[in-house]
């Protein structure tokens, strides 16, 4: 593919997040100084509406904030710490039409870091964030043909993406069949040369 596809679309991937650690301590920190800030909002006489306005305001920021702390906290109940999904695994029949699809087409990056040569197969890993897809040179089990249309319906990895235009565009100019999201929200799902469905959603990062 040509290089210009690739860097077109470099920016439409999301930036990685933040350490599942870091974000707590941003929530417990914000919720700490929403709760003084409810405290001193109290000590406003309750006949000023100025008073009552920043009263709801901090309640309300506390409890949004106590939402984004607890979406963020996914440990389980025998405590093995559940922090995020590391890789996602997907067996391709050719290594290099496998990389043209996802480094050339997609512009992701290959972690140089991960050790291809101690595993007694091909495969490459890929950023996506600060998560991973591992293309492994194996055969595949499941059928080439007969999976469904719309990659919905099977079996799918979902990379977030900032401009789902941008990439319908690029898919229409590679000639790489897509369908979009049946719900009507900002989706693309494609499938890779292996036929491995993927699923590409619009966020606002």
């Amino acid at each position: 593919m040509a290089s210009s596809s690739s860097s077109s679309i470099m920016g439409l991937f999301s930036v990685p997040s933040l350490h599942l650690n870091e974000a707590n301590r941003i929530s417990f920190s914000t919720i700490s100084m929403n709760m003084l800030s409810t405290q001193n909002c109290d000590t406003v006489p309750r006949n000023s509406r100025i008073g009552r306005s920043l009263t709801a305001k901090a309640k309300i920021s506390v409890r949004e904030d106590i939402l984004v702390k607890q979406s963020t906290t996914t440990e389980s109940s025998d405590g093995i710490g559940v922090v995020s999904i590391h890789h996602v695994g997907l067996l391709c029949e050719n290594l290099e039409r496998s990389l043209e699809f996802y480094q050339n087409l997609l512009g992701l990056k290959i972690n140089e870091a991960r050790p291809n040569d101690k595993l007694p197969y091909r495969g490459a890993w890929l950023w996506v964030g600060s998560e991973m897809i591992h293309l492994m040179e194996l055969p595949n089990p499941d059928p080439l043909t007969g999976r469904p249309e719309h990659g919905g319906r099977d079996r799918h990895a979902c990379i977030a993406i900032r401009d789902v235009s941008k990439l319908k565009a690029i898919f229409d100019k590679a000639g790489v069949p897509y369908t979009l999201s049946k719900s009507g929200r900002p989706a693309i799902f494609a499938r890779d040369p292996d036929a491995n469905a993927l699923e590409f959603t619009q966020v606002d990062v």
